[in-house]
């Protein structure tokens, strides 16, 4: 592989509506991309960041890609380092697993310089002390997807039991990232610590549901468990239109729309690729006569997960 590796981390929709913290997926773009060089003196050195804005430190112990890093060269025999330059491609406090992305990025570049000791599972508990670092909890539904690809259930933390999901190949996603930000850790810091048990057991049989549509192939199954009673009624307060933009994307088509991660990115799913770019057309159009800039990407669910870029 040689001492230098240039890798491509893609963003990710995490929750799915009803699976808080217990599912994702990944989507083809935006995402974040890392040049990680070897070094024979021991440590992981981030030389530079762009795309930022000016935002992210460049101490590795307080940034996302450098502590996978870390956590990751701790696990093996490697006596050296590694210089690091982050350029990320997309948007911070989007909702769209930014963190995870350079998480993700990190730890599966340095795993291919060091000829592949763990498999893309083995390093999703690195990429999750970089989400500990961002937001103050190890979740997984962000970096799983981003290492993995495709669409992943964390059926546990503890132990950490991960599960990829089969996902019909004409299912489509639209995000749209409206210019407000909308920190993690304020976002579940609002969420209630007790819920009714009736909701509890709603959102149970959504997750169920989800899945076996998604492994059924059945639009309609999915369509119908698409529904969050927990988090987004108290998340959708943060974002301007969001039962507009939800309303709207249902009547295009849409089998089910809801906030991607924290927010204020909102994501929704469609049985064909024209119907998710009439969505992202329609959902731009709202935030613009609001005054609200935002950018829009429509995918088919990515199934690679990172990529080595020449």
């Amino acid at each position: 592989m040689g001492k230098k590796i240039k890798v491509f981390a893609p963003a990710t929709v995490a929750n799915v509506a009803c699976g808080y913290d217990v599912l994702g997926f990944a989507i083809d773009s935006p995402g974040d991309e890392v040049v990680v060089e070897l070094k024979d003196e021991p440590g992981v050195e981030i030389v530079a960041i762009t795309g930022d804005g000016g935002k992210l430190p460049t101490d590795t112990t307080s940034n996302t890609a450098g502590v996978a890093m870390q956590q990751l060269i701790k696990k093996t025999d490697y006596e050296g380092g590694a210089k690091v330059w982050l350029h990320k491609k997309m948007p911070l406090g989007s909702g769209l697993g930014s963190s995870a992305a350079s998480s993700a990025a990190g730890a599966f570049a340095m795993n291919q310089l060091l000829d592949k000791p763990f498999t893309s599972a083995e390093l999703v508990p690195f990429a999750m002390e970089g989400e500990r670092l961002a937001c103050g909890a190890a979740h997984a539904d962000n970096v799983a997807p981003a290492l993995m690809g495709g669409f992943v259930l964390i059926r546990s933390y503890a132990p950490l039991d991960i599960v990829p999901i089969d996902t019909p190949e004409s299912l489509y996603c639209t995000v749209i990232h409206p210019q407000i930000e909308v920190a993690t850790k304020d976002a579940r810091q609002i969420l209630k610590k007790d819920i009714p048990l009736t909701d509890a057991v709603t959102q149970w049989g959504n997750v169920a549901g989800l899945i076996a549509g998604l492994y059924r192939k059945d639009y309609g199954l999915i369509s119908r468990s698409l529904q969050d009673v927990v988090i987004e009624p108290v998340r959708s307060l943060l974002i301007p239109s969001f039962g507009e933009i939800k309303a709207a994307s249902l009547k295009a088509g849409a089998l089910g729309c809801g906030i991607s991660g924290s927010g204020p990115s909102i994501f929704s799913l469609c049985q064909h690729q024209e119907v998710a770019l009439e969505i992202a057309h329609i959902q731009a159009k709202i935030f613009a006569d609001m005054g609200v800039t935002s950018e829009t990407y429509t995918s088919a669910i990515n199934q690679n997960g990172p990529i080595v870029m020449k």
